[in-house]
């Protein structure tokens, strides 16, 4: 189903459409990620990294629980942002030598995909109090709430020290 098929009739059907793209997203970033761990030389990155590993497994699962709330199947409907954002890390990651210019790629590499969850999640969540569903929304906000402070994680890290050791 694509975000302009036919499938697609009601603000429900909307809703349904972005949790299966958001959980698509999720499972490639649970892919993503240990390679960007593997790659990270900053201690404090790789930290970070790991974390947000064990934060986006609980994401996959509260996902689960918004779809079996909502009465949703759970499945996947394929997301080319969130595959062009990865393919984009991993080409970068891949012409950069220098381990700390490395490690700022890295970082926005890892912003670029939160950035595009912050996105997903805050329509999720105005989409399900829109359609009367408190219950969605909380769960998700959750997760909006986690995506926020790993950005601000990020630029903390960006910009104290990362950044300046790559320049």
């Amino acid at each position: 189903m694509g975000l302009f098929s036919k499938d697609i009739k009601t603000m429900d059907d909307l809703f349904v459409h972005q949790l299966q793209d958001v959980y698509y997203a999720e499972k490639q970033i649970l892919s993503a990620l240990p390679k960007m761990i593997e790659k990270a030389t900053n201690p404090s990155l790789k930290q970070g990294l790991q974390s947000h590993l064990g934060e986006t497994e609980t994401h996959v699962q509260r996902l689960e629980q918004v779809f079996e709330m909502h009465g949703a199947e759970i499945k996947t409907t394929k997301c080319p942002a969130i595959n062009g954002i990865i393919e984009e890390a991993n080409e970068v990651a891949g012409d950069v030598e220098d381990k700390q210019v490395l490690d700022a790629a890295i970082i926005a590499s890892a912003q670029a995909v939160e950035h595009y969850e912050i996105t997903r999640y805050g329509t999720l969540v105005a989409w399900a109090k829109q359609l009367g569903r408190a219950d969605c929304a909380a769960v998700l906000e959750q997760t909006l709430r986690e995506e926020k402070a790993a950005d601000t994680k990020l630029t903390a890290l960006a910009t104290g020290g990362v950044n300046r050791a790559a320049a």
